[in-house]
C-alpha cells in the first residue's frame, strides 16, 4: 500500500521542479531569518536569488554537527521560541546536544511521513505496534507513535527496557508490529529462548529496525528468530527524525528516501565534492519543508550509496543502501580502513557464532591492533577446547582475508557480553587507557 501515491509515485521531471520551489523558498527562509546561514552564504558570495535549478545546490555551504553545538541551543530555529511546539535533542554524550525544533506545522509533517514510512514498510490500519524506541528528547519513540496513529494503527508506547514484560505484553496483547533497534530485538529474541516463548505464540509478522549499522546477515538472524520480515528504516534528528527514508516490504532492497521533504546528496568526505548515483560516500540532506529548523546540506557522516533503478514497489523516489558506517567511525588500523558493519558481515557467515560481538581497539608500542571478542552458541561452548581453538583461528584468518590486517579473536561463553535496549556501542576503544 502506498500512503500518498501523488508524491511517492511522481515522475522525475515534475519531482525535481516540486524540489527546486521547495529549496528556493527554504534558503530565503533561513538567509532571512539565521544569521549562521546569512554569513556562510555571503561568505561564498551566494544569494538566494541565485539559486534556481538542483545543480545550484553545491554552491551552497555544508552545515555540520558542530554548526549546531556552536549555535545551542536555539541560534539556528528560524522562529521565536513561542511559534515552537517541540524540542528534541541528542544524548550530548560527546559535549554539548544537538537541539532541533519543531512547529505545529512540522509536527504534522513529521507524522505524515512516519505514516508513509510505516505503510512502506508493510504497516497496516488495525495493526498492533510495540513501539520499543526511547521516548523522551530522542526522537525515535514519539516519531514512530505519531505516524502509527496517523496511519490507523494501535500503539503500545512501551518505550525500550524490561525485556520479560515486552515479551509479556507482546503475547498478551497480540502486537503484529516491533519497532525497536535491531540489537533489541536479538536482546528479545534471547529473552524470549530463556523463558521458552516459541515465536508461534507471538503474532508478530512485521519489524522496523532502526538507529544503528546492522547487517543483511543481521537481518536473517532477526527474521529467523522472530519469524518476521525485518525492514531497515533511517532517520537522523538533525533532518527530521525517523521518516527519512525505508525500505518497501515488496522488495527490502535499498531505502526509498521521500524526496519530496528532503534532498540526499553523495559526497567525498575528505574532498567534499559531489559524487555520482552509485558511489559509495558521505550522505548529505538539505530540508525542503520544515519549518522551525531547516537544514542545509548536512553532513550526516553516514556512509552509503544512491541509485536511481525502478523499484517493484512503484515509488520513483532514489533508493539509499543501508548505511555501512560512519566516516568518524571508521577505524583506521596499519593505515588500513575498516568499518564495523564489515566485521559484522563476516562474523554473521561463520556457523557457531551469536550475533554479540565487542570489537577491542588496542595499541602496543606504536601499532594499533583490534581484537574482537564474539559470544559462541551454547553447543560450540560446550565442545572441547581443541574444537574452540580451531574455530577461534578459523575467524582469525577469515578476517586477515576480508579486512586485510591481522586481528585477534577471543571467543566467549554465550551471554557474557553487554546487551543494549538503545543503540549498540560495539567499539571499545583502549588506546587512552
Amino acid at each position: 500500500m502506498i500512503w500518498d501515491e501523488e508524491f511517492e509515485t511522481m515522475p522525475r521531471e515534475a519531482l525535481e521542479s516540486l524540489q527546486v520551489y521547495r529549496l528556493r523558498k527554504t534558503i530565503e527562509r533561513v538567509y532571512a531569518t539565521v544569521p549562521f546561514y546569512k554569513e556562510a552564504f555571503d561568505k561564498r558570495k551566494v544569494h538566494p536569488s541565485n539559486i534556481n535549478s538542483l545543480a545550484d545546490l553545491q554552491r551552497l555551504p555544508f552545515t555540520t554537527k558542530s554548526d549546531l553545538r556552536e549555535n545551542y541551543p536555539f541560534k539556528l530555529f528560524t522562529l521565536p521560541l513561542h511559534e515552537v511546539v517541540r524540542i528534541h535533542a541528542s544524548s550530548g554524550t560527546t559535549g554539548k546536544p544537538t537541539v532541533v525544533g519543531y512547529t505545529k506545522r512540522d509536527i504534522e509533517t513529521w507524522s505524515t511521513l512516519m505514516a508513509r514510512t510505516l505503510s512502506c514498510a508493510g504497516v497496516r490500519k488495525g495493526d498492533v505496534v510495540q513501539n520499543a524506541y526511547g521516548y523522551g528528547l530522542f526522537t525515535g519513540g514519539l516519531g514512530f507513535h505519531y505516524g502509527s496513529e496517523k496511519l490507523g494503527a494501535t500503539v503500545i508506547p512501551i518505550s525500550g527496557g524490561n525485556t520479560k514484560r515486552q515479551i509479556m505484553l507482546m503475547e498478551d496483547f497480540g502486537s503484529t508490529v516491533l519497532t525497536c533497534t535491531p540489537s533489541y530485538a536479538l536482546t528479545i529474541s534471547e529473552a524470549m529462548d530463556e523463558l521458552g516463548i516459541g515465536k508461534d505464540r507471538l503474532r508478530l509478522r512485521v519489524g522496523i529496525f532502526g538507529a544503528e549499522p546492522w547487517s543483511q546477515s543481521m537481518r536473517q538472524q532477526v527474521e529467523n528468530k522472530l519469524g518476521i520480515d525485518a525492514v531497515d528504516i533511517y532517520g537522523l534528528s538533525e533532518v527530521i527524525g525517523p521518516g527519512v527514508s525505508v525500505e518497501c516490504i515488496e522488495a527490502k532492497n535499498g531505502l526509498h528516501i521521500f524526496e519530496d521533504h528532503f534532498i540526499p546528496e553523495i559526497i567525498d568526505p575528505d574532498s567534499q565534492e559531489p559524487l555520482p548515483y552509485g558511489e559509495e560516500g558521505e550522505l548529505v540532506f538539505t530540508s525542503l519543508t520544515k519549518e522551525a529548523f531547516p537544514v542545509i546540506r548536512y553532513r550526516t557522516r553516514d556512509i552509503t550509496r544512491l541509485y536511481m533503478e525502478p523499484c517493484k514497489c512503484g515509488r520513483t523516489h532514489v533508493r539509499m543502501d543501508r548505511v555501512t558506517g560512519r566516516s568518524d567511525d571508521m577505524l583506521i588500523i596499519r593505515g588500513v580502513n575498516i568499518f564495523p558493519s564489515q566485521i559484522e558481515s563476516l562474523l554473521m557467515e561463520i556457523d557457531g557464532l551469536e550475533p554479540h560481538y565487542q570489537i577491542v581497539v588496542k595499541r602496543e608500542g606504536t601499532l594499533d591492533n583490534l581484537e574482537i571478542r564474539i559470544e559462541v552458541n551454547e553447543s560450540v561452548f560446550s565442545d572441547e577446547i581443541k574444537n574452540l581453538e580451531l574455530l577461534e583461528k578459523r575467524v582469525e584468518k577469515e578476517c586477515k582475508e576480508s579486512l586485510g590486517v591481522a586481528t585477534k579473536v577471543k571467543l566467549v561463553e554465550p551471554k557474557t557480553l553487554q546487551r543494549f535496549e538503545g543503540k549498540a556501542q560495539r567499539v571499545v576503544d583502549e588506546r587512552g587507557a
